[in-house]
């Protein structure tokens, strides 16, 4: 039983997952599951309550119990005690102070649960959010450098809704002209063909192979879908999956924690990598396990850091929290977006992920692209890892928004952001430095526009 007395009103929580969902920000998915907090009083009382608990405690009560749940059994058995030495005697709010004080906090982050870091960032105001994340230094490699210090990363995104390899082919020399594609070139395909997956990623192999660019690339089709096409022949950098926060969840997606591992060792054993063998490719997001009524009555921002401890399982060389594509049933409007788009990669960085946010909404949300700068400048601040490139910011395949490659240009070119080395290396090459227009496009990519013509 957990408590705070607040004007007079003494407000209880039976539990440590009830404690948790109150303290949560106002969002419509908590709203939906019916365990978000009464009244802003209430929620108050509870951020009061949180803030004044000892980190211990998120060590001997769980959320979801750990004899059915794979996801909290790796959380627990993960936790490094040497490592949460230092901060083992804190309050949840002392940690915040701490986190605030501290230049590093890259020692602490095997001792750390997501639990803790999701309790942290409900008492986190958003200055502190990007304050704290902007410390963290996370740093992966395949072909390119992700994520060093002054630099931003673009996923450059060209799906097509019939995965017609001549449009995929135009958006993708699209976005490498304006600079875009360092983080990966991935493409969701809108069916999950083992052929159709393979032709795209030989198509794809091509294009990076023909023009010897620095990247990866990446066919977001199912785990399952990937390995058969590797059996096949087909050359694959990234291994993608979507995952979730507890064991439900990843079932829904088709997946377990042996599936993964499997992945992932045969993406090393490829050993595609030329400066490094990150390989692996996770998407997450708000409101998938509520959606697969997986979520054990937690509150969704506490299941998707949950989700982070997958992912940091299997060491990827990119994470993408999708916070605003499941649709306003749980981040209603343009405020509640920024919000938990902000509180995921804030928890990503310090549990020491490679987090990307794809700064997106659906139509039906009430948010527009002036909510999208928003968060897309504030987690430029923050030292994002990388977004994504969507010709027009409209992705005409999965019919909703997102961020376009000039969004891009414009984060790096008003905070002095750079892409990935490697890849900065190659666009001089090119004659790509200052970005192409219609009327000076390089030579060396002359025949590629010919080809498409």
């Amino acid at each position: 039983m957990y408590a705070h007395t607040l004007q007079g009103t003494r407000h209880t929580f039976p539990d440590l997952r009830t404690l948790l969902a109150r303290a949560t920000p106002a969002r419509s998915g908590d709203q939906l599951a019916g365990i978000a907090a009464e009244s802003a009083t209430q929620r108050v009382a509870a951020q009061l309550a949180l803030a004044d608990l000892p980190l211990q405690t998120f060590l001997t009560e769980t959320v979801v119990p750990y004899e059915t749940d794979d996801v909290t059994r790796l959380i627990i058995d993960m936790h490094d005690p040497t490592a949460f030495a230092p901060i083992a005697c804190m309050t949840v709010g002392a940690f915040r102070d701490h986190l605030l004080a501290i230049d590093d906090p890259a020692p602490l982050r095997s001792g750390l649960t997501p639990e803790m870091v999701a309790a942290v960032s409900k008492i986190c105001r958003l200055q502190d959010l990007i304050a704290i994340a902007a410390k963290c230094k996370v740093t992966t490699a395949f072909r390119d450098t992700i994520g060093l210090p002054g630099r931003m990363s673009v996923r450059l995104q060209p799906n097509h809704p019939t995965d017609d390899p001549h449009g995929v082919a135009a958006s993708t020399l699209d976005g490498l002209l304006l600079g875009a594609g360092d983080a990966v070139i991935g493409v969701n395909p809108a069916t999950d063909s083992v052929q159709g997956t393979t032709s795209l990623l030989h198509m794809l192999s091509e294009i990076v192979e023909r023009y010897a660019i620095p990247t990866q690339t990446c066919v977001l089709a199912h785990l399952t879908t990937t390995m058969r096409c590797l059996e096949n022949g087909a050359p694959i950098d990234l291994f993608f999956q979507s995952i979730g926060g507890t064991q439900a969840t990843n079932e829904s997606f088709g997946v377990s924690m042996n599936l993964l591992k499997e992945a992932h060792d045969a993406a090393r054993s490829l050993n595609r990598g030329t400066v490094g063998q990150n390989a692996m490719y996770f998407e997450t997001g708000q409101g998938s396990a509520l959606s697969a009524n997986a979520h054990h009555g937690v509150d969704q921002q506490t299941i998707e850091a949950r989700a982070y401890a997958v992912a940091r399982a299997f060491s990827p060389l990119l994470v993408n929290s999708v916070v605003g594509f499941i649709g306003p049933e749980y981040l209603y409007d343009g405020k509640q977006i920024i919000r938990a788009g902000l509180e995921d990669h804030f928890c990503g960085k310090l549990l020491g992920l490679p987090m990307g946010v794809d700064v997106c909404y659906t139509n039906h949300a009430e948010a527009d692209q002036d909510d999208m700068d928003t968060l897309l400048t504030l987690l430029g601040a923050a030292g994002v890892t990388f977004v994504m490139g969507v010709p027009g910011a409209d992705d005409i395949m999965l019919s909703y928004q997102s961020t376009s490659f000039h969004d891009s240009l414009y984060v790096r070119e008003t905070l002095g952001l750079k892409p990935a080395p490697e890849f900065e290396d190659w666009l001089g090459k090119m004659g790509l430095s200052g970005g192409a227009t219609p009327d000076r496009i390089p030579a060396k990519l002359a025949p590629a526009l010919a080809g498409l013509a």
